[in-house]
């Protein structure tokens, strides 16, 4: 199941609120991105795939800053943040080699990402 993330709630898993143990990974999207709607469906199946992994998306409109106070570039964006701690890991997946022309990141991309994480 994907979960649509609130400003609130991004600031709680990457501030480190969040006590539990737990990996969380974040598509960063636009309703204007073609890519982001495309790769809605493949996320979808990857959190059936992964189910010891929260699936969340946050649409960048409700924090405009959040792409230079996390430091990425453009959507679709996708992070990995492992909790537990007062500072929680957080790895970006690297852009595509051979960007997909559908849906930018592959599901292989993001299936191989979670794996190595």
């Amino acid at each position: 199941m994907v979960t649509r993330l609130s400003k609130r709630g991004l600031q709680k898993i990457l501030s480190g609120q969040v006590k539990a143990p737990t990996k969380c990974i974040i598509k960063f999207y636009s309703t204007r991105c073609h890519y982001c709607r495309e790769l809605k469906p493949i996320f979808d199946i990857l959190s059936d795939e992964f189910n010891n992994i929260n699936f969340f998306v946050f649409n960048i409109a409700d924090y405009p800053d959040v792409e230079k106070v996390l430091d990425f570039k453009g959507v679709p964006s996708v992070c990995m943040v492992e909790s537990g701690s007062n500072k929680p890991r957080r790895k970006f997946i690297n852009e595509p080699v051979d960007p997909d022309k559908k849906t930018w990141y592959t599901g292989n991309n993001i299936r191989n990402f979670l794996r190595e994480f």
